[in-house]
């Protein structure tokens, strides 16, 4: 107990916060400046990621035929520590979510890494953050609340810690869509150049791929990865409902049913494709407008708390100093 209060005395003295708060901008200040430097190419890695993709569809492909002629596959896993620990708490059953593989494959993250590291991240945040607030309640700033409400804010921290990884990936996967969706009409009107020019829709794809990595390297990304599809998965449709549900965008649905109903039907790929870039246009155009027409309610508060105490000092600012002369 004496060690624990010697710490909170540590912790909670101005000198050592203020030390503390200095440090941590001086790391981010540095941070943000060395930061950009270090960085490699980002669409190289991607197109890394989308090769390795590439590879474990052809090495499924590859079992799958073995397993025709064997009758059976034999997988090796892959073992770490965030891995045992949730094999053998059996985190992935106590901690189930059903939708979780819809949300990686929105977020970008694929394979089974991801997976056990979100159920490992919900099972210790929870902990750490919970354990935390408690010393900080009870040993740092032990006299401001009542024993209640420090083991309320205790269990609010639980809470927030089961929740957060679940937060965090969902705002990975908006700005995601927000990255597809904000070059995904010129994309198409690419494609529909590419498939009127005579190419077929794998080598358009793959063009208009590597044309607009610049612009959204998400895009290309999905983009590899459906060309990919297409090469070795046995219907060609579900590369299209992949895709469709990797970006989880009624515009790239569109364009998705689309295409299957051309390979379906044999309808020419090039009306479909016209028809959906004017919808995607028009799409991008009606959510432009839709954000110009919430600006000026957004607006109201900052305006109000920013610009008006402003404004009336310059207005009645002269008049009260005159009169304070008078």
């Amino acid at each position: 107990m004496d060690f624990l209060a010697d710490l909170a005395n540590v912790v909670a003295d101005p000198t050592n916060l203020i030390s503390g708060l200095a440090a941590i901008l001086v790391f981010a200040t540095v941070f943000t400046i060395v930061g950009p430097m270090l960085q490699g190419d980002r669409f190289a890695g991607r197109l890394k990621a989308v090769s390795t993709h590439r590879e474990q569809l052809r090495r499924k492909s590859r079992e799958a035929m073995q397993a025709e002629r064997k009758g059976g596959i034999r997988k090796a896993e892959s073992k770490g520590l965030m891995r045992d620990i949730v094999d053998r708490l059996q985190l992935q059953k106590l901690l189930e979510d059903p939708s979780l593989n819809g949300k990686l494959e929105q977020a970008g993250l694929r394979g089974q890494t991801p997976v056990v590291t979100f159920y490992f991240a919900r099972a210790i945040l929870p902990i750490v953050l919970c354990a935390g607030a408690a010393f900080y309640l009870f040993f740092v700033n032990s006299h401001e609340l009542t024993t209640l409400l420090r083991i309320c804010a205790s269990i609010l921290a639980l809470g927030i810690g089961f929740y957060l990884p679940g937060l965090w990936l969902t705002n990975l996967g908006q700005k995601r869509r927000e990255s597809i969706m904000g070059a995904f009409p010129d994309a198409l009107d690419l494609l529909l150049i590419c498939v009127e020019a005579g190419m077929s829709i794998e080598a358009a794809f793959q063009k208009v791929a590597s044309e607009v990595g610049s612009q959204s390297m998400e895009l290309a990304e999905e983009l590899h990865l459906t060309t990919a599809e297409l090469a070795y998965l046995q219907e060609r449709r579900k590369a299209y409902e992949n895709l469709a549900r990797r970006t989880n965008h009624p515009g790239v649905k569109a364009v998705a049913t689309a295409l299957v109903q051309a390979e379906k039907y044999g309808t020419p790929l090039g009306s479909a494709l016209r028809v959906m870039a004017k919808e995607n246009r028009d799409m991008r155009v009606a959510e432009a407008e839709k954000k110009a027409a919430a600006l000026p309610a957004k607006l109201t508060v900052p305006m109000i708390v920013f610009f008006l105490p402003v404004l009336f000092i310059v207005i009645l600012g002269p008049a009260i100093i005159r009169f304070q002369q008078m």
